[in-house]
């Protein structure tokens, strides 16, 4: 038998095989309630079988609260609870908000510490969420937190994260034979790092499964679960229903091959890929529990053959748009609603903005140098926005650390934060200058600019040139034009 368990960090050991309890949402939905209790009784059934290992969030409707009874009851035996924290970014936010998010975490779980607190950022080009992990990262030095995650983040900021001394030791992202953003980039971030990744949506809300071989399409809005309605969004841009039956036939080949299921060949391919740490697989408690099978991931070994046949079949796919987690960020919404309605209405402004007379206003975001200095991050004149030179600095904080492309991202995130509190977006920008302490550091640095700008090219001069104020590496102006 294979082994069930992995080391998540030093005092950490997890099973591969995490049970997600997203479902009890969407069981909860349409004002339905749960019998907490008994919901509670029948993760019981998962402990008895190994499978200790239990994931959440604040907003998953009752499982933080099930969650907490089964941990206090007799027979809960050692579980281990991981919960995230959505913070609202419509809400005034602040340190108290933070302690007030994981204290409320703690009171549902009925917990003195949580395992694992993962963290979801909204909008990069608002620096509020690095506020956050901050003080996340204080709360975990106080003993409220054990260790900290991260959810959906991509590999830029993830690198960022650990680059800037926040200790996390997880990434939870979508990552299944539909997904393989998670494969790229990502993966060598963790490897680099030595984070673990938590991989969800490996079963695509079940469409990888024998349920849908040789089953006839159904459009998103006769999905039965919120599950399959997102994950029936990743499908049509994959490949579509003619795509997944193909891939389903393959894998029916293998799992024959095997004696398992088409789950079991889905889910044992994304648990054998670097930086994997563990697989979330969902469960509807009382209703929907495939534990026997489940398990049955533990008692065969895919073939480096097999791998192969799948990689070459996926490879067949059309990527997903973007990077992890950019289904929650920007178009195309790949969400259940096929939009942010269920989270939010607006991402509101990054940066404060002040009216300067007509047509004209400055968007501040608060470092020491504009104060000194005496300028705005950046001033709207018009449909002109032009953008000061802007170095990695937040509050009083440096971001980055020493690494160059690390430094890049924030520049590039602040400029487009600056950028959005005025009305524009990243695709206005025009022109872009890059200053840099050491011209070796050229090509990580562009790189970065050509990550965020591949799409858009702007007008584009680099120049070397010693920077004032140690350890940056890297300073960037912008003027972008408002397009009606």
């Amino acid at each position: 038998m294979q082994e069930r368990y992995t080391q998540l960090a030093p005092d950490l050991k997890i099973s591969r095989l995490l049970t997600g309890l997203w479902q009890i949402a969407d069981m909860e939905r349409d004002g339905q309630s749960l019998d907490l209790e008994q919901a509670a009784q029948y993760m019981e059934e998962y402990t008895d079988k190994g499978l200790v290992t239990f994931d959440m969030a604040d907003h998953y409707g009752s499982a933080e609260l099930i969650a907490g009874i089964f941990g206090k009851t007799a027979a809960g035996g050692p579980a281990q609870f991981f919960t995230k924290w959505v913070p609202d970014v419509q809400a005034k936010r602040g340190k108290e908000t933070v302690r007030k998010a994981i204290e409320l975490s703690l009171q549902r779980l009925q917990q003195d510490q949580l395992d694992l607190l993962q963290y979801h950022a909204w909008n990069y080009a608002d620096p509020a969420w690095l506020d956050d992990l901050f003080w996340l990262q204080e709360l975990k030095e106080e003993g409220l937190i054990r260790h900290l995650g991260l959810t959906n983040f991509d590999a830029a900021h993830l690198n960022m994260v650990l680059e800037s001394g926040i200790e996390v030791i997880s990434n939870q992202v979508s990552y299944s034979l539909l997904d393989q953003r998670a494969s790229g980039g990502l993966s060598a971030v963790c490897q680099k790092h030595g984070v673990h990744l938590l991989a969800y949506g490996t079963l695509a809300g079940g469409l990888l499964s024998d349920k849908w071989l040789g089953r006839p399409e159904r459009p998103v809005d006769q999905m039965d679960t919120w599950s399959q309605m997102k994950y029936k969004r990743f499908l049509d841009i994959a490949g579509g229903w003619t795509a997944l039956q193909e891939l389903l036939q393959a894998l029916r080949s293998i799992a024959d091959e095997h004696g398992v299921s088409i789950a079991n060949v889905a889910t044992k391919y994304i648990m054998e890929q670097h930086a994997v740490g563990g697989v979330i697989v969902g469960a509807r408690l009382g209703q929907s529990k495939h534990i026997k099978d489940n398990l049955k991931l533990f008692d065969f070994t895919i073939s480096a053959a097999n791998l192969q046949s799948i990689k070459e079949i996926i490879q067949g796919f059309q990527p997903i748009p973007g990077d992890c987690g950019d289904e929650y960020r920007k178009p195309p919404f790949l969400t259940a609603a096929g939009d942010l309605s269920h989270h939010l209405t607006h991402f509101p402004p990054p940066y404060p903005v002040k009216s300067q007379g007509p047509g004209r206003a400055q968007a501040l975001s608060g470092t020491i140098w504009e104060d000194l200095a005496g300028f705005s991050r950046a001033i709207k004149q018009g449909d002109r926005i032009l953008v000061s030179g802007t170095t990695a600095t937040h509050g009083d904080k440096m971001i980055g650390g020493n690494d160059p492309a690390a430094q890049a991202h924030f520049v590039l995130d602040k400029i487009e934060g600056a950028i959005q509190s005025l009305g524009g977006k990243l695709e206005d920008v025009v022109r872009t200058r890059v200053y840099i302490q050491n011209m070796d550091d050229w090509e990580p640095i562009s790189r970065a600019h050509g990550q965020r700008f591949a799409h858009i090219q702007p007008a584009n001069t680099l120049i070397r040139a010693d920077l004032i104020g140690d350890g940056y590496l890297v300073e960037m102006e912008a003027e972008a034009v408002i397009r009606g």
